[in-house]
This record gives structure tokens, C-alpha cells and sequence, in this order.
């Protein structure tokens, strides 16, 4: 079952983007509590591999964002690293406030492809590294999810991951201000899943996913791509 789009949960007129854009304070539209939470039994290793060995017929909810930049698409890749604890988690970062895009945002490990990269994988296992120093030894490539094109026209193909206990991080302070682990169930129950819209300079609606999550705290605003890919995700799972 999906959920009925956006637009469709407005019962206003949209507030315009403010000068100093801050997601967090853009009014929620909706909450898709009523979709069903992916079963924790789903959760297990042998499970997740099963799942992306013999994928389903399923269809990606959100793929392209608005483009508000005039720059050249690009190639890209994250890692969605599933961390195999008793309860799986979610390995996130915060990406620091100097950096040219996505500056202060949350995501998974990722950036640009190289043309040294043998393929997408080795993209996503080389962006961890350098980012958050997570080594290849403790991650297993389970598959790929579609790719999703950002604001600033990155195509970012999402790998899907286990990570075994263990790791150390060693976090590259020009790139990533924090790490931290989400749990797998918070992000897969859509009762955690707000929708936002607001009007753009140009008078065009855009709509996001929000997945606030309390860490101690701080409060990690999960919003944009790293939610959309997320939610894309949820469905893969609940096909």
C-alpha cells in the first residue's frame, strides 16, 4: 500500500523557502504511520542476504530530486552500512559545516566516483575509508539500490552492506563532523517517517522525508537524499 502523495496531505498554502533555509523548521505535511513496520525478523544477516540475492518485484518511491544547481551531473556513491549488532544499526555521519555541498547534512559515507574505482562498490568501500576510516575487512556488499539524483545533480547509486562488529573509526575531521549508529527498525517504521513541502524561489513545490532521530543529546535530522534513499529502502525490505 502507498502512501498518497505529498500534494495531497496539503490542506494549505505552502510556506515559501526563507532566506536562511533550515529544513527543520518547514511545517510536517504528514506522518505515514499507517504503513506497515518492516518485520526485526527481516533483519538477520542470512535474511538480508536472501532479500538481495532474490529481490522482489518492487518499484523505488522517489528517485530525482528538483535540480536547483547549474552544474553537470556527476557519479556517485554511498555506502548504507548495516551494522550486524544484536539490534542492527545504521552507520550515519554528519557531514561538517565547511564542505561545498551538503554541508552540515546527515549521510551515509559516499562521495564521487573516481575513474581510479574498478566499479560503484569500490566506490562506496573507498569513500568509507576515507571518510570514517571503515575498512573493508568488516563489510560484506550485499547489492545495489536505484539510483537517486540530488538537488546538485549527483547520481548517487545507494550499496547496501553488513558491517561486522568490531571496527574502529578513524573519522577525517575535514570531511565528517560526527558518526553515529541509528537503529535499523526506527529507520525502517514509516511511523517514523515525516513529510515536509515548501514552495522554492520559483514558486515549484518541493517535498522531502524527515526521519528525526533522538542520539543522547542530539538530535540527528535525518532529511534529503540520505532520507529518500532510506525510505527507498523501506520498500525494497517490504516488497
Amino acid at each position: 500500500m502507498r502512501a498518497a502523495p505529498v500534494e495531497e496531505t496539503v490542506n494549505a498554502v505552502l510556506p515559501a523557502v526563507p532566506p536562511s533555509f533550515d529544513p527543520r523548521h518547514v511545517p510536517v505535511v504528514g506522518v505515514d504511520s499507517a504503513l506497515p513496520a518492516v518485520p526485526a525478523a527481516q533483519f538477520d544477516a542470512r535474511s538480508l542476504r536472501a532479500r538481495f540475492a532474490t529481490p522482489p518485484a518492487w518499484t523505488p518511491e522517489l528517485r530525482r530530486e528538483p535540480r536547483m544547481y547549474d552544474r553537470a551531473p556527476a557519479q556517485a556513491a554511498v555506502l548504507v552500512p548495516i551494522v550486524m549488532r544484536e539490534e542492527p544499526t545504521v552507520l550515519l555521519t554528519e557531514r561538517t559545516a565547511n564542505l561545498s555541498t551538503h554541508s552540515g547534512q546527515v549521510a551515509f559515507p559516499g562521495g564521487r566516483v573516481d575513474p581510479e574505482d574498478a566499479n560503484i562498490s569500490a566506490a562506496a568501500l573507498r569513500e568509507a575509508w576515507e571518510e570514517v576510516g571503515l575498512s573493508a575487512e568488516h563489510i560484506e556488499v550485499l547489492g545495489c539500490l536505484p539510483t537517486y539524483t540530488t538537488v546538485t545533480s549527483f547520481i548517487v547509486t545507494p550499496v547496501v552492506s553488513l558491517v561486522k562488529p568490531g571496527f574502529e573509526l578513524n573519522i577525517n575531521p575535514y570531511e565528517v563532523a560526527a558518526a553515529f549508529e541509528v537503529p535499523l527498525a526506527y529507520l525502517m517504521n514509516p511511523a517514523n517517517h515525516r513529510r515536509h513541502a515548501v514552495l522554492d524561489g520559483e514558486n515549484r513545490s518541493r517535498e522531502w522525508f524527515s526521519m528525526p532521530y533522538q542520539d543522547g543529546p542530539h538530535e540527528r535530522f535525518v532529511w534529503g537524499a540520505t532520507a529518500g534513499m532510506l525510505r527507498n529502502l523501506y520498500r525494497f525490505l517490504s516488497a
